[in-house]
């Protein structure tokens, strides 16, 4: 898989930014920002796939991590997702104690 993506690195570079794109907004992102900070903020997230990229190129598993990073927020949503429905089925509040 590491050759795959050595061979092509514009694909490589697109994955990477799109994981870290997603990432910032399941994880970190509270609110919208004002246009120009959300340009400034994706500039930045850019310069860091970029970094990333040079990483993934130099043969480490930079998109593999990520991947499971995804995987598991997949997983949590699910398992959320779960929860609500189990509560509502049950008629309790699933956040209570």
């Amino acid at each position: 898989m590491q050759s795959w993506f050595h061979g092509h690195p514009i694909l490589t570079y697109i994955i990477i930014l799109a994981l870290t794109i997603y990432i910032f907004n399941a994880v970190f992102r509270v609110g919208r920002l004002p246009i120009l900070k959300e340009i400034l903020v994706h500039l930045v997230m850019a310069l860091g796939s970029f970094v990333l990229f040079v990483l993934q190129f130099d043969k480490l598993p930079i998109i593999q991590c990520m991947s499971v990073a995804v995987f598991m927020m997949a997983l949590l949503r699910g398992r959320q997702f779960y929860d609500k429905i189990k509560g509502k089925r049950n008629g309790s509040d699933p956040g209570g104690a």
